[in-house]
């Protein structure tokens, strides 16, 4: 068994620039095509010039984007882990719970809830050193999303793919995420906490009887609340596309608003804090800072060691590939120019 990865995957970012690269490209070649037709007949110019190779050209312009895209491959070093080895770490579990549902795409806090509060947990992810980490997803359901892990790649990698339409169930169930959250730890002596992420709107459940059930298992329970007081619409996209907001019976624009009660009220229940995100802070530095207090219990855990960087095969083959562009010219060859397969 063998572990992939990349050591520095926000190169990959960069191969969004080749869709970019092709539209320029052709864009190119009708200015070409364009400013020949303004000279005179096109016929009569391409007899004047009949060692230029439009397939040459092609060739060259996919050579230099594949050297690109190997080049930004080998910029992110993929990594493989052929050894798997017990380890010893310190630390508690912890399970987050986020709210999901359409309210979680208001842009009180910006660019949105969800996208700030999954940035958030993101950078959460990276100030771990040795707990363990499940995510829940909600909205009128609870699904699991990440079972408990120490694997952070796999938890950002998951998280990552997180969005409204992961749960069909519209709503805020936040009573079952609490449960569901609760099966994600295990049978050991581990201090344990959940953090729920939500607006807290439209709770459908009994989100305190939860709370309360999760303290008898010695699990703590804080919550953050995402939004603001005065609320803002929901926008409503249809393929990928703004089409305005969403709207009641009567026509009249819905605004969310953030329910704080309801919040302070499971982080009290929880032995908990309530923090509220805002603009500048999402609320997960200060709930860390209470976890990071708890007692740290040992376990052992398996993990990849020794791995091998693969960048320099990447990097050669994008410099093979540019070599090849440059002995490449844009003319005709003498030997494919006597091709007439047309000609009697």
């Amino acid at each position: 068994m063998e572990m992939f990865r990349f050591e520095n995957i926000n190169y990959l970012y960069a191969w969004i620039l080749i869709p970019v690269f092709f539209i320029f490209f052709w864009v190119m070649i009708l200015r070409r095509k364009r400013n020949i037709r303004q000279l005179g007949d096109v016929k009569l110019i391409q007899a004047l010039m009949p060692n230029r190779s439009n397939f040459k050209l092609w060739v060259k312009f996919i050579l230099l984007s594949l050297a690109f895209f190997f080049l930004i491959l080998g910029l992110a070093n993929p990594q493989i882990g052929s050894k798997l080895e017990e380890v010893e770490r310190k630390g508690v579990d912890l399970v987050i719970a986020l709210d999901v549902s359409n309210s979680m795409l208001a842009e009180d806090i910006k660019p949105n809830r969800l996208k700030r509060a999954k940035r958030a947990i993101s950078q959460l992810i990276d100030k771990l050193e040795g707990d363990r980490i499940g995510i829940v997803v909600f909205a009128g359901k609870a699904y699991m999303q990440l079972p408990i892990t120490s694997d952070y790649s796999a938890a950002k990698l998951f998280l990552s793919t997180i969005d409204t339409d992961v749960v069909p169930t519209q709503g805020t169930s936040i009573g079952q995420a609490i449960e569901l959250s609760l099966t994600a730890f295990g049978d050991n002596k581990h201090e344990k906490a959940i953090v729920i992420i939500t607006d807290g709107e439209d709770h459908d459940d009994n989100p305190i009887t939860a709370t309360e059930n999760a303290v008898e298992q010695g699990i703590k329970v804080y919550t953050i609340g995402i939004g603001l007081p005065e609320g803002a619409p929901i926008p409503e996209f249809k393929n990928g596309q703004q089409m305005g907001y969403k709207k009641d019976i009567s026509g009249k624009t819905v605004i969310t608003k953030l329910d704080e009660l309801t919040l302070q009220k499971i982080a009290t229940a929880g032995n908990g804090i309530y923090v509220r995100a805002n603009n500048t802070s999402a609320g997960l530095n200060q709930v860390f800072e209470e976890i990071s207090k708890m007692e740290k219990q040992r376990y052992e855990t398996k993990m990849f060691s020794d791995y091998e960087d693969r960048f320099q095969y990447f990097l050669a083959l994008a410099l093979f590939l540019l070599v090849l562009e440059l002995l490449i010219f844009e003319r005709k060859s003498r030997f494919a120019g006597k091709i007439k397969l047309f000609e009697k």
